[in-house]
C-alpha cells in the first residue's frame, strides 16, 4: 500500500492571522502619541472630545508626574485607556479641529492678499474692498493704506501695514 502524501499546506483553510507583535507595538505607540496630543491640549479644547472620566482623570494626573520614568509608564497607561475609548468619535473631533484651522488659515491668507493689494494699488483697491464689504470704514481704511504706502516708500518698518491688517481683521470679524 502506497504511503499517503500529506496535503500541501496551502490547501488547508486559512486561519485568522493575528497581527504581528511589531504591528501591535506600532498601534500602541500610535495610541500613546494620541494621548500625548490630548495631554498637550488646553482643557477647553480637550472638553470637545468624548472622553471617559477615567481618561480625563489620567490626563489631569499627568501634570503632577515629574519623573521621566514615571511619566513614560503613565503614558503607557493613557495608551491603554485610549483603547477603550471611541476612537472614531475622537478622530472626528480631530478632523473638525483641523478643518477649522484650515478655514482660519484660508481667511488669514485672504486678509494678507487684501492688505498687499490695498498697499500696492491704493484707492482703486479701496473702492473694490468697499464694494465687497460696504460696512467698512472708508476713511480709516484710506488713511491706513496711505500710511502703509508712505512707510513702504521710505523703507521704514511696516507698522502701519500691521495696523491695516488688524483693521481688516476687525472689519471682517475674524
Amino acid at each position: 500500500m502506497p504511503k499517503k502524501r500529506p496535503e500541501p499546506f496551502d490547501t488547508q483553510e486559512p486561519e485568522e492571522e493575528r497581527p504581528s507583535k511589531s504591528q501591535l507595538k506600532r498601534e500602541m505607540h500610535a495610541l500613546q502619541a494620541l494621548g500625548e496630543t490630548l495631554i498637550a491640549m488646553r482643557p477647553a479644547e480637550r472638553a470637545r472630545f468624548p472622553l471617559s472620566d477615567d481618561m480625563l482623570r489620567a490626563i489631569d494626573e499627568t501634570a503632577r508626574i515629574r519623573s521621566h520614568e514615571g511619566r513614560r509608564r503613565h503614558m503607557q497607561y493613557v495608551g491603554k485607556l485610549i483603547r477603550k475609548e471611541d476612537l472614531a468619535a475622537i478622530q472626528g473631533v480631530f478632523d473638525a479641529i483641523e478643518q477649522e484651522k484650515e478655514q482660519r488659515d484660508h481667511a488669514f491668507h485672504r486678509l494678507e492678499k487684501w492688505r498687499d493689494r490695498l498697499v500696492e494699488e491704493g484707492d482703486p483697491a479701496v473702492d473694490l474692498f468697499m464694494a465687497e464689504y460696504p460696512d467698512a470704514d472708508r476713511q480709516a481704511l484710506r488713511q491706513l493704506v496711505r500710511n502703509a504706502q508712505r512707510e513702504r516708500d521710505q523703507g521704514k518698518p511696516p507698522t502701519s501695514s500691521r495696523k491695516l491688517f488688524k483693521h481688516l481683521r476687525e472689519t471682517l470679524a475674524l
